[in-house]
C-alpha cells in the first residue's frame, strides 16, 4: 500500500492541463496517422498530463516525453505508469536552449503546450532551431497557447495575461505568430494552420520542408 501510495503522490494535475488536453487531441487527430506507426516527441512535458493522455488516444505513436524541472519528470513517470501500451517512454531531460538536443534524430511529430509565452523569447527560437534538426523532412510541428498576430492581442483578458506575465518577468510574455514565422523559416520551418481553440488560445501547425 504505501509503495502504490508514493506512485500516485508523485502525479502532479494542473487543471488548464486537463481542461486543454481533449481540444488539443482534437487538433492531432487531424493530422496523425493511426494506421501506421509513428514517433512524437514533446517539449517541456510538464506534468505528463498531455503525454500519457495522448498516448492513450494514439496506440499507434510512441511518445516521447521531455522535461528540464526533474521534479515534474517525476510526475510524467506516474502518469506513464497508467499508459498499459507501453508507447509512452521514460522521459528525457532536455534544455530548449541548450543543443543539439541530446535524442535520436528521426521522430515524425514535435509537441510544444504553453511554453513560449513563460520563457524567453530564445526559448521559443530554441525550439524551431534544435527541434528541426530532430525531424524527418516533412514532419509535423505543433504548439499551443496564446498567440498574438501580426501585432494584434485579443481579447483584453489575453492582454492582461500578457502584462501580467511581463510584470512577473520582463523576458515573459505572449508571443507573435510574425515573430514565430520568421524565426521557424531560418531552419526550413513553415506555418500550415492556425486553430482557434477555447479559453482564447490557438494550436499552431507548422511543417519542416
Amino acid at each position: 500500500m504505501g509503495d502504490l501510495f508514493r506512485k500516485a503522490h508523485r502525479m502532479i494535475s494542473y487543471p488548464a492541463a486537463e481542461r486543454n488536453k481533449t481540444f488539443i487531441l482534437e487538433v492531432l487527430l487531424k493530422y496523425i496517422q493511426q494506421d501506421t506507426s509513428a514517433k512524437l516527441l514533446e517539449i517541456a512535458s510538464g506534468t505528463g498530463q498531455h503525454a500519457a493522455h495522448f498516448a492513450l488516444n494514439l496506440p499507434n505513436v510512441t511518445i516521447q516525453p521531455s522535461e528540464y524541472d526533474l521534479e515534474l519528470m517525476e510526475s510524467i513517470r506516474g502518469y506513464a505508469q497508467h499508459v498499459e501500451s507501453g508507447n509512452l517512454r521514460e522521459p528525457v531531460r532536455i534544455d530548449v536552449e541548450q543543443g543539439p538536443w541530446p535524442i535520436e534524430k528521426d521522430f515524425d511529430y514535435l509537441l510544444n503546450v504553453n511554453m513560449f509565452h513563460v520563457t524567453p523569447y530564445s526559448s521559443a527560437a530554441a525550439f524551431f532551431k534544435y527541434g528541426s534538426q530532430v525531424l524527418k523532412n516533412g514532419a509535423l510541428i505543433f504548439t499551443y497557447g496564446p498567440y498574438a498576430n501580426e501585432g494584434m492581442l485579443q481579447p483584453q483578458s489575453n492582454i492582461n495575461f500578457d502584462q501580467g506575465l511581463r510584470r512577473q518577468n520582463s523576458k515573459w510574455g505572449v508571443r507573435d505568430i510574425k515573430d514565430l514565422k520568421e524565426d521557424a523559416s531560418k531552419h526550413g520551418v513553415s506555418l500550415r494552420h492556425i486553430y482557434e481553440l477555447p479559453a482564447n488560445n490557438k494550436c499552431l501547425v507548422w511543417q519542416k520542408g
